[in-house]
C-alpha cells in the first residue's frame, strides 16, 4: 500500500511495508506541476498491464513495480483493486501511477485540492 502526502510543491508517495520489497521502490517524488490529475478506478486491476521490468505480478496477490505498455511506462502497487487510484502524469519517467491507498476518493481529493491550489 501507498502513503499518499503534499509536501510544497511535490506529490510524495511513500511504498509500505514489504511492498518497497515487491516494488523495488520505496518512494516517488513528482512535482504538482507534472500531475495531470487523479481518479479512482477499481476496475483497471484487470486490464493489461505490459511488461514487468522490473517489479512483481502475482495474479489475485499484488501488482507492483514497473510494467512498459504501448511505450510508456507504469508504476503499479496494488493488492486491493476496490481500493486503487491512478495518478495521470505528464513529463515523467512515468505515464501513470496506480497505487492503493487507505481511503482512494479522499487521496483523489486531496491532489486535486492541491492541483486546484497551483491553478
Amino acid at each position: 500500500m501507498a502513503l499518499i502526502r503534499i509536501e510544497g510543491d511535490n506529490l510524495v508517495v511513500v511504498i509500505e511495508g514489504l511492498d518497497k520489497f515487491w516494488a523495488l521502490k520505496g518512494s516517488l517524488t513528482v512535482p504538482l506541476a507534472h500531475v495531470r490529475g487523479a481518479t479512482v478506478d477499481p476496475g483497471i486491476a484487470g486490464e493489461p498491464k505490459g511488461i514487468r521490468a522490473p517489479g512483481s505480478h502475482l495474479p489475485g496477490v499484488i501488482i507492483a513495480g514497473t510494467f512498459h505498455q504501448d511505450g510508456e511506462r507504469v508504476f503499479w502497487d496494488v493488492k486491493d483493486p476496490s481500493k486503487a487510484l491512478v495518478i495521470e502524469l505528464a513529463d515523467e519517467q512515468y505515464a501513470r501511477l496506480v497505487l492503493q491507498v487507505d481511503d482512494p476518493r479522499a487521496t483523489v481529493d486531496l491532489i486535486e485540492s492541491a492541483l486546484t491550489g497551483r491553478r
